[in-house]
C-alpha cells in the first residue's frame, strides 16, 4: 500500500502531458525527461499487431502513441490516480488497455507474450532486477524486445538506492526504491539474464540544460 500511496501522490505533482508537442502530433514517444528530445518508439521496432507491454505507464502517453502505430498496447501501474488520468485521456483509443498492478504481480499472472515491454522512468527502475528481468523474458515473444530508461546514477551509488517523493503541508517525503547501475553493467545484468544484443547508452540532456541526461538500454530475447 505504501508504493500505491506514493505514486498517487507523484501522480497529482506531475503536469500532464502537453496536448501536442513541437511537431504538433496529439501523440509521441519521449524516452527522455526533456520535451521533443532523443529517439523514439522506433527503439520498440512497433508494427501493427504487435502487442506491446509498458510497465509503469503512468498517465499514458507514450502507449498511446504506440496504439496509434497499431498495436495492442497494455499498460500497467499501481497508481489508481495514474490511471484515471491515462483513461480520461486515452482510453477511447483503439486497442489500448489499463491494469492497475504491480509490474511483477502482472507478469507472473498473465499468460499473454509480447513483442515487446517498455519502462520510461517505470516499474523496470523501482522493482528489483533479479526478480524482474527473468519475469519480463517468460513473457517476450522469441527475439521480442526490452527497452527501458530513467536516470543515470550517481557516481558511486549503485544498487538499491532510496528515492524520495515529495508531499505538500511539510509532510515528511515517501520514500520508495529504485535501483541505479552503471550501462555496462546493466549489459552485463542483461545478459547473465538470458538477453542478447543488449546496449546501454546516456542521452546527453539538450544543449544548454545543468539537468542529468538518461539512461537508455535496449535488449532482445533470444530468437530460439
Amino acid at each position: 500500500m505504501t508504493d500505491v500511496k506514493a505514486w498517487d501522490t507523484y501522480s497529482r505533482s506531475k503536469e500532464p502531458r502537453r496536448e501536442a508537442n513541437a511537431a504538433g502530433e496529439r501523440t509521441w514517444f519521449n524516452w527522455t525527461q526533456f520535451p521533443d528530445h532523443g529517439p523514439g518508439a522506433e527503439v520498440l521496432t512497433v508494427a501493427p499487431g504487435t502487442a506491446v507491454l509498458d510497465l509503469g505507464c503512468g498517465k499514458g502517453g507514450n502507449l498511446a502513441h504506440v496504439a496509434t502505430l497499431g498495436a495492442r498496447a497494455v499498460g500497467v501501474d499501481v497508481s489508481p490516480a495514474q490511471l484515471q488520468a491515462a483513461r480520461e485521456r486515452w482510453g477511447d483509443l483503439e486497442g489500448i488497455e489499463f491494469h492497475q498492478r504491480a509490474a511483477l504481480d502482472f507478469l507472473t499472472d498473465t499468460g499473454e507474450r509480447f513483442d515487446a515491454v517498455f519502462s520510461v522512468f517505470g516499474a523496470v527502475w523501482f522493482t528489483e532486477p533479479s526478480t524482474l528481468l527473468p519475469a519480463v523474458r517468460d513473457r517476450l515473444k522469441p527475439g521480442g524486445v526490452l527497452a527501458f530508461s530513467q536516470r543515470p546514477p550517481v557516481e558511486g551509488c549503485y544498487g538499491a538506492q532510496a528515492s524520495y517523493i515529495n508531499r505538500p503541508q511539510d509532510e515528511d517525503p515517501l520514500v520508495v526504491k529504485r535501483w541505479d547501475y552503471e550501462p555496462e553493467v546493466w549489459v552485463d545484468m542483461l545478459h547473465a539474464h538470458g538477453f542478447v544484443r543488449a546496449e546501454a547508452r546516456v542521452i546527453d540532456a539538450p544543449e544548454g540544460s545543468n539537468r542529468t541526461g538518461t539512461l537508455l538500454v535496449r535488449c532482445q530475447n533470444p530468437t530460439g
